[in-house]
Order: structure tokens, then C-alpha cells, then sequence
């Protein structure tokens, strides 16, 4: 059973993926870990291994606030929070309904500021405390036709080194993971919506280009597993001073590197030669 004198986290975005890994991890470090996904049933397997699986969709104040509130009552709060959820909305900016950049928004920045303030307070409280963000090396860099997924990733990471500077007082770090190419979902679910939205239409050509290059990234074997990331969030939790950034995982160094070398132009042309 759960309880106050044990270590607690809660990873969001935990039904697959990197948030499964980085759940499984952090039960195998001796944590007691609620998880958190809009699909119960795609945990069964983490709550098999301790984990306390919540319903969660992270664009509803009232899933975050329940699920805050069974947390504060079982364990009076947690001592590690992993804002993993979030996904990929592609398309050209031209053809993208505002709702659904807001959406974007909601899931990549929103929820996650609405859950962190929920449960700072009692982070406060003791003094202690663990928030890691998971962003993206997309939110140091930028590609053709993922203006609202790298906005809300810039954005994540912006409000992450704000947060940083007002928790440093009260012993609380903020920690931003920026991954790479990983080997999950991701590059099938961006590129089936994208050719849905944008396979016919002005922005054609370059909508071809990029799901072809990003199915080539992405494809069986191509990236770095899920559990690169979940050894990089266990050690940044294990760390007694942890560094405020972890790019991890295939081209996530190389790229961030790169947009911080090269000229803005010099940097255009290189994206959009892999589009070519």
C-alpha cells in the first residue's frame, strides 16, 4: 500500500513509450509510482509491477484535479513529478485550425503547468523536490511544418527555466529532458495525420517530403529505445545536483549543437536539404 514515508512520483503520459519506461524505471528504483494516461487499460502492466495507475487526460482540469486529489490523500504529495504527456501536431501552419494549436498547447504546456501547480505546494512544504519536463530537441531547433508542436515545446522549455529560478529557494529542481529520435509511436501517428490533413493542396510536395524523411527517421530500428530516457530521468532524480538539461537519444546532441553553431540561414538550408 501506499503511504507517506515512502518516496513517491507521479509520471504523466505512462501508457506507452517513453512514459512507460521512465514509470518502470523509477518502480525498479525503490519508488512508489502513480502513473497517469487517459487509457487505464494500456497501464495494467505497470500496476501489475506497484504502480497506481490514474485516469488522466491532461487537457482536463477536472481529470488533473481528481487525480492531485487522490494523490494528496494517499501519500500527501510527491517527491518526483514527470510531465512526459504530450504529442506531435504536424501540418503546414496555413491549414491548422487555431482550436487545434490551442489543443496542442493544452497537452504540451498547460496540463503540465496546471498539475505542477497543484502539487508544488507540498513540495514546498517539505523542502524537496524533483520536476522533469519532457521536451524535445525540437524545442531548441526547429522543421518544415511543425510550427504549433515546436511552439509548444520552446514554450515548455521557457516556462521550465522560469520555474527553475522561483522553486531554487525552497530546495525544488527543474530539470528539462530533450530526446532525440526515440523509438515510439511517434513518427507514425505525425506523419498518418499530416498526409490526412495535407497530402492534396498547395503544401503537397514539402507534406511528401517530410513523412518520407520522417518515416525513414523513425522507422524500426532507426532510434534510440525508450529506456535511454528513463536511465537519463533516473539519473537526473538520483543526482544531488542535477543539471538543468539532458539531450539524449539518436541526432538530439548533434542537432541542438548545430542550431546553436550555425547561422540561421546556414541552419534553414540543412533542414530543408533533408526535405529535398
Amino acid at each position: 500500500m501506499f503511504n507517506q514515508d515512502r518516496k513517491t512520483a507521479l509520471v504523466t503520459g505512462a501508457s506507452s513509450g517513453m512514459g512507460k519506461e521512465i514509470a518502470k524505471r523509477l518502480i525498479a528504483d525503490g519508488y512508489q509510482v502513480f502513473v497517469a494516461a487517459r487509457s487505464i487499460d494500456n497501464m495494467n502492466d505497470l500496476a501489475a509491477l506497484g504502480a497506481e495507475p490514474l485516469r488522466m487526460d491532461v487537457s482536463k482540469e477536472a481529470d488533473i484535479e481528481a487525480a492531485v486529489s487522490r494523490i494528496t490523500e494517499t501519500t500527501g504529495g510527491v517527491d518526483v513529478l514527470v510531465n512526459n504527456a504530450g504529442f506531435g501536431l504536424y501540418g503546414p501552419m496555413e491549414e491548422i485550425g487555431i482550436d487545434e494549436a490551442r489543443y496542442q498547447f493544452e497537452v504540451n504546456l498547460f496540463g503540465a503547468a496546471h498539475l505542477t501547480q497543484l502539487l508544488l505546494p507540498a513540495m514546498r512544504a517539505k523542502g524537496a523536490g524533483r520536476i522533469v519536463n519532457i521536451s524535445s530537441m525540437g524545442g531548441k531547433m526547429y522543421t518544415p511544418l511543425g510550427s504549433w508542436y515546436h511552439a509548444s515545446k520552446h514554450a515548455l522549455e521557457g516556462w521550465s527555466d522560469c520555474l527553475r529560478l522561483e522553486l531554487a529557494p525552497f530546495g525544488i529542481n527543474v530539470i528539462v529532458i530533450e530526446p532525440g529520435i526515440i523509438e515510439t509511436n511517434f513518427g507514425n501517428i505525425a506523419t498518418d495525420s499530416l498526409l490526412e490533413r495535407s497530402g492534396q493542396g498547395p503544401y503537397a510536395k514539402l507534406v511528401e517530403a517530410i513523412v518520407r524523411g520522417t518515416r525513414e527517421a523513425y522507422g524500426e530500428g532507426k532510434g534510440s529505445p525508450p529506456r535511454l530516457i528513463a536511465d537519463v530521468v533516473a539519473k537526473a532524480v538520483r543526482a544531488r545536483r542535477p543539471r538543468t538539461r539532458y539531450a539524449a537519444g539518436k541526432f538530439a546532441k548533434l542537432l541542438i549543437a548545430l542550431r546553436v553553431w550555425l547561422s540561421d540561414r546556414m541552419f534553414d538550408r540543412l533542414i530543408l536539404s533533408q526535405a529535398a
